[in-house]
């Protein structure tokens, strides 16, 4: 195995999760009779960039076509990009003359937006699950995978950008030159990409464990994304930290030879801060094996201790991060009975591996469990306010991760 960045050996586990299915292949209930597939989730780290990564297993077009997350099924994360769509106006004067791309764009959930205040768009987005919701939304999409190869295509067709985004897409890319090379070539010689993603530093320090699944190929500091771009021709000029996904990063880039505003006080802040933690040292990645065992040890203890209690435990949501947990941990129905989610897709289906079922909502009203234990924990304000009503009768919200927390 190579480096997807740098191509040095990848020789060092920065953690194993065992083996696990893909995350977001949910379960029809006529697929229950059939053997599942599962991956080895072995992460590992490169001794020369200390970029994080995950071999690939499964090519793209198996994690990503019949796709199940939906991104608009979020009302906090709705929110999160209409935010972002009025700051970025303002910030680099977008008008109808304007041209934003967004990459995985999802269905639609952030370029609706744009769309509504009159500014050009195209989603680009491989998975048709999503792409097709994108259509009925109004935003324009192409079903296909972003490269150098599409860049170059859309750029001599005139569609180059003024704004070029991605939002969770770049841990999602294998080949990780490819698609940073295609931000370069699709943008304006005074074009702004944008990128958030999941940080690594709150990765590790939050045990994090179950953000990691097949589809997110690598885990980033802001030193090592920094060289990434670098080598592509791309220059770094401000990074915000944000507290989506459990604690995320967004950057903000452009061409080398671009005009612009000075780099940020914040990027050079930012890497001294890695720094001084230790990010940029091979021996800082050592141990995190270590804390994520201890946290599923927590975990099972107290679902174990709730069961033998007599107490009833469902789950709310059903996201990829949950199957990683469960899967990891070794949970069945016989210490989480099912879960639910708001997303149609994925009522009536199984989660992969654990075959725990998913229902609609409403469940929680009709059987009143004990205990709802929250897979979605990054969208905790948003869940615990709008499912109030199981205190009602006694019911209490459950969070895993760092450490079990009861509320």
């Amino acid at each position: 195995m190579e480096c997807r960045f740098c191509s040095a050996p990848l020789e060092r586990v920065f953690v194993s999760l065992g083996l696990a299915p893909l995350s977001n292949a949910y379960l029809t209930p006529e697929q229950l009779g059939q053997t599942e597939v599962f991956f080895p989730l072995d992460v590992y780290v490169c001794d020369s960039c200390l970029l994080v990564q995950l071999p690939m297993f499964e090519k793209p077009e198996s994690i990503f076509g019949d796709y199940a997350y939906f991104s608009s099924y979020s009302s906090s994360w709705l929110k999160h990009a209409e935010r972002y769509v009025d700051q970025m106006i303002e910030t680099l004067g977008l008008t109808a003359d304007s041209m934003v791309v967004e990459v995985a764009s999802n269905d639609g959930y952030l370029l609706q937006y744009f769309v509504e205040r009159g500014i050009p768009v195209l989603g680009i987005e491989p998975a048709f699950t999503v792409a097709k919701a994108a259509g009925e939304r109004g935003v324009p999409t192409l079903e296909e995978f972003f490269g150098v190869a599409l860049a170059t295509r859309l750029r001599d067709e005139g569609g180059s950008a003024d704004l070029l985004l991605g939002n969770n897409v770049l841990a999602h890319v294998p080949d990780l030159n490819d698609f940073v090379a295609g931000l370069g070539i699709l943008l304006k010689p005074n074009g702004v990409v944008t990128m958030e993603f999941p940080y690594l530093v709150r990765l590790m320090e939050g045990i994090q464990f179950d953000t990691i699944y097949h589809e997110h190929f690598s885990y980033f500091s802001f030193l090592t994304v920094g060289r990434v771009f670098a080598r592509h021709g791309l220059t770094i000029w401000d990074v915000e930290e944000l507290s989506t996904h459990g604690g995320s990063l967004r950057i903000f880039a452009r061409r080398d030879a671009a005009t612009g505003p000075p780099v940020s006080a914040r990027v050079n802040g930012l890497l001294e801060r890695e720094r001084a933690a230790g990010y940029h040292d091979i021996g800082h990645y050592a141990g995190f094996q270590a804390r994520v065992d201890a946290a599923k040890r927590r975990i099972l203890e107290f679902l174990i201790t709730a069961r033998n209690e007599g107490k009833t435990v469902a789950g709310y949501g059903a996201p990829a991060k949950g199957n990683t947990l469960l899967n990891y941990c070794g949970v069945r129905t016989d210490l989480l009975g099912y879960t639910v989610d708001r997303n149609p897709y994925k009522q009536g289906r199984y989660l992969p591996g654990t075959r725990i079922p998913v229902y609609a909502p409403e469940r929680l009203r009709q059987t009143r469990p004990d205990y709802v234990v929250v897979l979605p924990w990054n969208l905790e304000t948003e869940i615990v306010s709008e499912n109030a009503y199981i205190r009602g009768w006694g019911g209490r919200f459950v969070f895993l991760l760092p450490h079990v927390r009861v509320l």
